[in-house]
């Protein structure tokens, strides 16, 4: 009875968390702006000098800091970081599905309204550059969906042998969905092009 008592006391009134959220944690922002007075998406061209992913697309964001006050915070601060516009010209009006990715970590998205781009500044350690694409365009473009195979291949000391159903482990693969967006000489996938569909789906009108 000790026992289960402790169990109880241990659990009472503890907040629910995302298992497997002391991994990395990211967060970015869909930044929306008036373009020649119609709204669209401002989107990243990653720096061709990094080591990871250079010159693919993404929305403003990164890693969440410790020393940030939430992830919409940390967010902010990354859109801020890596474009120049001050953070009193970012309005965060939304957050998004939490995507909870097997490499990547936790991210966290947000929508956010950017008043102007006068003051853009870009930081080219992490951004060659930007571009916009109407949300006229996006609500009637048909994304290309192709599927990606992971393979699990369980290391030489895995003790496979011990499990049930071992043969169906050792040939298993999971099947992801992929989404590819194409406009002008640009081409949105992965990770980006899912949250963004994700966005489309919520805010297009029926």
């Amino acid at each position: 009875m000790n026992d289960l008592m402790h169990i109880q006391q241990q659990l009472t009134n503890r907040t629910s968390n995302i298992l497997g959220s002391t991994s990395m944690k990211s967060a970015v922002i869909v930044p929306l702006i008036y373009v020649d007075n119609e709204l669209s998406i401002l989107f990243e061209v990653r720096s061709k000098q990094l080591n990871k992913q250079p010159g693919e697309i993404c929305f403003p964001g990164g890693k969440i800091d410790p020393t940030d006050s939430s992830p919409e915070a940390a967010a902010i601060r990354e859109l801020s970081e890596e474009v120049g516009i001050h953070e009193k010209n970012i309005d965060v009006i939304a957050s998004l599905d939490i995507l909870v990715t097997p490499f990547r970590g936790i991210i966290y998205p947000f929508v956010g309204v950017l008043s102007n781009l006068n003051d853009v500044s870009i930081n080219h350690h992490e951004v060659d550059h930007t571009f916009t694409v109407p949300v006229s365009y996006l609500y009637n473009y048909e994304p290309k969906r192709h599927t990606m195979k992971m393979w699990f291949e369980p290391s030489d000391d895995f003790p496979i042998k011990v499990i049930a159903n071992k043969e169906n482990y050792s040939k298993r693969y999971h099947e992801i969905q992929e989404y590819f967006y194409y406009y002008h000489n640009y081409v949105i996938w992965g990770l980006t092009a899912r949250i963004l569909t994700h966005f489309i789906e919520l805010t297009k009108p029926r």
